[in-house]
């Protein structure tokens, strides 16, 4: 059995190899490690791995693992960030990935003006129209971002997506180029940069990187079954 380290090894070097063929240099791709569901003690292993940045789900089960750790590691929230949770995530994660509605947006202005700084986020787009996905409809995004765009505490670095499940591998590279063509519209649109793009998970993440993902959230091929 591979050990962590070992895992770790193996999905930085399909990383890179996913970058080479792309054409793109190394280190255009952050490795986000999705620790939800595993102990502190897997992310300080995963920290002395070199990894730095990790991602939870959850608002709470994150913000216990902030509090073990310490700055040592880098924090995003790649779940739905629920409305009783904004004011709790707000401040403490570096990037918020999954947001899609525009309620909650205000809500993290809010919160962001509060404390005086801006909130980074990502716009959740259901890419695939699928109804047990969130996300806005891709026709909804350009709407959200303009509107966003007003606000001083609100900051949309870019686009988040999944592919479907039943679409591992080659067959999710569609939906990924489907999100880069988005966001190059909506920057055309708009001049706002826009240069994050999180998508690609374990099952899919080279293909991802081919089509320009810049943050892949990876957990099971790192930390293993939970």
């Amino acid at each position: 059995m591979e050990t962590l380290a070992e895992r770790v090894a193996h999905v930085r070097d399909r990383v890179a190899a996913a970058l080479a063929a792309a054409g793109r240099g190394p280190g255009e791709a952050t490795l986000v490690a999705v620790s939800k569901n595993h102990p502190a003690e897997k992310v300080r292993e995963a920290i002395a791995c070199g990894l730095r940045t990790f991602g939870e789900n959850r608002v709470q089960e994150g913000l216990e693992k902030m509090n073990m750790v310490g700055a040592a590691a880098e924090w995003h929230l790649i779940g739905p960030l629920q409305s009783n949770k904004v004011r709790k995530a707000v401040g403490r994660f570096a990037l918020l990935h999954g947001i899609d509605t525009f309620e909650r947006i205000l809500q993290i202005e809010r919160a962001a003006s509060a404390l005086g700084e801006a909130a980074k986020i990502l716009l959740e787009v259901n890419i695939s129209g699928e109804s047990t996905k969130h996300g806005f409809a891709p026709g909804d995004v350009a709407s959200a971002l303009e509107r966003s765009l007003e606000l001083p505490f609100v900051r949309v670095d870019g686009l988040m997506a999944m592919a479907p499940f039943d679409c591992p591998g080659a067959a999710a590279r569609p939906f990924f180029e489907g999100l880069r063509k988005l966001r190059d519209r909506l920057r055309d649109a708009t001049g706002a940069g826009l240069p994050v793009l999180s998508m690609g998970m374990s099952n899919d993440y080279e293909q991802a990187i081919l089509e320009g993902a810049t943050h892949v959230r990876i957990g099971t091929t790192i930390f293993g079954s939970r």
